[in-house]
């Protein structure tokens, strides 16, 4: 799928705007337009004409047919005197562009991180599942007036970047799997931290990248944790594996790994904003805001399930992010144990629609190439989405953004669907016998009538098989 033109050169326009640091009144300045006529056609609201592509590509330094070949070209093309740090540009003769092959594929090319002094162009959240921002919230909490809801774009250009990336780089080292593998394991976290940016074109919610760390959530030391519970599973069915052990009992036990864990979990409710404090269960209870929580955790007494809390041993309260809060909750309306005593919040405005987008590309990019036995796309997919996780927190390997609650919350996440996935099998009569990690459970009984088998992230793939009681 090709991306028409007005979509391609305003996802250029907003690369090169934060390559260079620019706001849109600096660009508006730059091109002799007001910020709102350069807001709305950012937006799609207003289309780019002939003259606006001359007048951006003398701002810009550049020929106009490189500004039209996409923002990864334009990007190259671009003068290093115009990168960020400059808030005010002159126009420059335009460069000669540089002869390119034809066919050749266009790698994602990431934006430089944005500064104090010049922050990232607004954005807005087009993914039709998001739910209304809170209207009580605090003003510096509440996102930006909705634009008019439009129809959720395809994600296929995005895919087609990433597909691009692999080619590219496959042609550059000339077939050799191995060291292309290298080269694009080394450029993931760029390259993911790019796709995102480019996901939030058009966005309906300006996230913020960079808000204040509450000091619960930073680490205590280099290689210390900060005081967020993520609910890590690690976790065995002890009775079961003692009357195995005693000779009492034999179970045929299958290990189920789950698939893409975490890519599975980027769909889930984060902040869009700073996190403000909020007593009691006031935010806990609310819907549409999410964050972290400081609760007193019910006692767990039942012993077939693992506790949502996962293998936390140190009792007393502690902080937990949004979905082990509302793992609990959902645990104490089904009887399984008492609801958890709220004590205080951490919350923003929230929507599941964030990473969305970038999500929907890096699945069916991954699916496509599972289906072509295609290893070198699927493991750069996986360097992708496990990347970002890793290093959106405190991390020196990423320096575009700082968000440890978007962190913690995607992997509890992805440790809340592995308990709802053991409670699945738990009530369709299978027998839990252990569960750890984000994605291994370990179930007695005839586990293809309760989960699909296969690569896709609803279906699950059998890992092994033993014997308790038997050869273990």
């Amino acid at each position: 799928m090709v991306m028409r033109t007005q979509a391609l050169l305003r996802l250029t326009v907003t690369a090169l705007m934060t390559q260079t640091g620019e706001r849109q009144t600096d660009l508006a300045a730059g091109i002799g337009q007001t910020q709102a006529q350069v807001s709305r056609k950012l937006k799609g609201q207003r289309s780019w004409s002939l003259d606006d592509v001359d007048l951006l590509a003398a701002h810009y330094g550049m020929l106009p047919l490189d500004l039209l070949a996409g923002p990864t070209h334009a990007a190259e093309k671009l003068a290093l005197s115009q990168h960020a740090g400059n808030a005010r540009h002159t126009t420059r003769p335009a460069p000669q562009p540089a002869p390119v092959p034809a066919g050749s594929p266009t790698p994602l090319t990431p934006p430089a991180p944005p500064t104090a002094a010049a922050p990232l162009p607004a954005t807005r959240e087009a993914t039709s599942p998001d739910p209304k921002p809170p209207a009580a919230a605090p003003a510096a909490d509440v996102p930006p007036a909705a634009a008019p809801r439009r129809r959720t774009a395809p994600s296929a250009p995005l895919a087609d970047e990433i597909r691009a990336t692999v080619t590219r780089t496959l042609t550059e080292h000339q077939g050799d799997l191995e060291t292309a593998k290298a080269a694009l394991t080394k450029s993931a976290i760029p390259d993911v931290m790019a796709l995102f940016k480019f996901s939030r074109v058009g966005g309906r919610y300006e996230h913020t990248e960079f808000p204040p760390t509450a000091d619960l959530l930073k680490k205590k030391s280099q290689k210390g944790a900060d005081e967020v519970w993520e609910g890590r599973p690690k976790w065995r069915a002890t009775e079961l594996h003692r009357a195995a052990g005693a000779g009492l009992m034999r179970l045929d036990v299958t290990a189920l790994d789950m698939n893409a864990a975490y890519l599975a979990a980027l769909k889930t409710h984060l902040p869009i904003g700073r996190l403000v404090p909020s007593p009691g269960d006031e935010a806990a209870l609310d819907p549409r805001r999410s964050g972290i929580h400081r609760i007193t955790p019910p006692q767990w007494t039942t012993s077939d399930l693992p506790n949502p809390l996962g293998a936390r041993k140190v009792p007393g309260d502690l902080w937990v992010a949004e979905p082990t809060l509302r793992l609990l909750l959902d645990c104490a309306k089904n009887g399984l144990c008492e609801a958890p005593t709220i004590h205080e919040s951490l919350t923003s405005g929230s929507t599941e629609g964030l990473l969305e987008k970038m999500r929907r590309a890096l699945v069916e990019v991954r699916k496509e190439a599972i289906a072509k036995n295609d290893e070198l796309t699927t493991e750069y997919v996986k360097f992708m989405y496990s990347k970002f996780v890793s290093t959106i927190g405190e991390s020196s390997a990423n320096r575009e953004i700082r968000r440890p609650d978007w962190m913690h919350i995607i992997r509890a996440q992805a440790f809340a669907n592995l308990w709802r996935k053991a409670q699945k099998a738990h009530v369709s009569g299978l027998t839990v016998i252990e569960m750890s990690g984000t994605d291994e459970l370990h179930v007695a009984g005839d586990w293809r009538q309760v989960f699909a088998e296969g690569r896709d992230l609803a279906q699950v793939k059998q890992k092994r098989t033993y014997t308790l009681g038997g050869d273990q």
